[in-house]
């Protein structure tokens, strides 16, 4: 399952996790961000009680877009205890999220 972040949730489901959590900052309009959501689906389901999957909707959600410094989206953030410790911009595939994962895990 995939937790959609808000200004008001952010720091309870990203800050204060006690789990790996991994954001995907993402447009409705955005070509690469359509071919990456079933991945993030797919990352949310093989790692579900490991990582902790959000997303981000830069639009709705500008604000939290700037305090994480995303220029181009797709962008893909894992944040360990709070902190960004892996970020991947732009489409990839599902084994280079894989493998940024399990580097943290």
């Amino acid at each position: 399952m995939e937790i959609e972040l808000t200004k008001e949730n952010y720091d309870g489901e990203v800050i204060k996790s006690n789990m790996p959590v991994l954001v995907d900052f993402w447009a409705s309009w955005c070509g690469p961000c359509k071919m990456v959501a079933p991945i993030i689906s797919q990352i949310a389901e093989e790692y579900n009680g490991k990582v902790k999957v959000c997303k981000v909707n830069v639009d709705n959600q500008g604000e939290l877009a700037a305090q994480n410094a995303i220029v181009s989206i797709p962008t893909v953030i894992l944040f360990i205890d709070g902190k960004p410790v892996k970020k991947i911009i732009g489409a990839h595939s599902l084994d280079d999220y894989e493998d940024a994962i399990d580097e943290f895990i």
